[in-house]
């Protein structure tokens, strides 16, 4: 730090903050510790009496905040985001496009754990839209050793294998197959009222439903349709009723007998324990290609929020749901049926 007159100061780091004092109209700061200085700040500066200045001296091996921040952005910064300009050490990032927000926890853990920087970020595996802030990065101190931000980088990477801790993936239009299942809808004892929910959350999304059939408890015939609209073109066959251990429940046995890979049929999930994730692969044009199947149970219909909340937006970002991510949804996985709903802001669906 020296000091050094006002009039000579463009191009210097301010090392703090500069107070400007209207009686009765204000008292704030007009420039923030690390702010550079302009020759149009100089006589703003000198009306408040600042002559003198006391300003950032460059160190050897010393970065100043917004040098330093420009490498927290670059660790998080992925596809479809945009940035924001630096300011005392702090960077946010934004959406380019509507998607799923992807973050590499590990990574972000070494960052905040190396001491005087942060990165803060929204939950991850959870929909975002375009213009929405994901992340903001921020220097704490005006100035940072060069080797630790250069430690600090090296370590995040290596956990990250290379790749920005911070992923959005962009949601894609897909064609939907629903087969709603049960006697009593078949035969007209009930009003299906399941299918209406399933596509009214749909149209939160880029989606085209392409085929939907009702059928009794006949597993054979369930099994039939999800190989037909997966023919047909589906992305994505979605399965409502059926899924308890009832006898008469033979929605995830259908599922099963289309050779389907099974992810897991149950999910520490609640409203949603008796949900089935599965994924059918077949070769189309010699591209592989995967079909999400979901057996939603009852609860779908009738519960505000649910495991088809937190599950839906990763099927329509091709994000694949893992058993292993599936069992970590325990802690978070309680919905409070609040009387009032404001999921995503609330804890449901975000553990670790």
């Amino acid at each position: 730090m020296k000091l050094i007159k006002t009039v000579e100061a463009e191009g210097a780091v301010l090392c703090h903050d500069i107070t400007q004092i209207v009686k009765g109209v204000t008292k704030d700061a007009i420039f923030r510790k690390g702010h550079i200085v302009t020759k149009e700040d100089i006589p703003v500066l000198l009306r408040v009496g600042k002559d003198q200045l006391y300003v950032w001296e460059k160190e050897e091996g010393m970065l100043h905040e917004n040098e330093a921040a420009e490498i927290l952005c670059g660790l998080c910064q992925g596809e479809y985001m945009e940035r924001s300009e630096v300011k005392e050490g702090k960077i946010e990032l934004m959406a380019t496009c509507d998607g799923l927000l992807k973050v590499q926890s590990e990574g972000m853990k070494i960052v905040n754990g190396f001491g005087q920087m942060m990165i803060a970020s929204r939950h991850g595996n959870f929909p975002v839209k375009k213009g929405e802030k994901l992340a903001g990065t921020r220097i704490i101190p005006l100035v940072i050793e060069e080797e630790k931000m250069r430690a600090v980088k090296e370590a995040a990477f290596a956990a990250s294998a290379g790749r920005p801790l911070l992923e959005l993936k962009p949601f894609s239009h897909k064609k939907v197959g629903i087969i709603t299942t049960g006697n009593e809808v078949y035969y007209g004892r009930i009003q299906d009222t399941f299918t209406p929910v399933i596509e009214e959350k749909l149209k939160a999304f880029d989606t085209e439903i392409i085929s939907h059939v009702i059928w009794h408890d006949d597993d054979r015939k369930v099994t039939k349709s999800i190989r037909e609209m997966i023919k047909q073109g589906a992305d994505v066959v979605i399965c409502t009723g059926g899924m308890s251990v009832d006898p008469d429940d033979k929605t995830p046995l259908a599922i099963r007998n289309t050779g389907a890979r099974i992810v897991s049929y149950g999910a520490p999930v609640l409203p949603g324990a008796m949900f089935l994730l599965a994924y059918y692969e077949q070769d189309r044009k010699q591209k592989a290609r995967s079909v999400a199947v979901m057996g939603l149970p009852g609860c779908v219909m009738y519960a505000k929020r649910t495991i088809f909340d937190l599950i839906l937006p990763r099927i329509m970002a091709d994000d694949e749901v893992t058993g292993e991510e599936l069992a970590a949804l325990g802690e978070g996985g309680l919905c409070l049926s609040c009387p009032e709903c404001t999921f995503p802001n609330c804890g449901f669906g975000k553990g670790k």
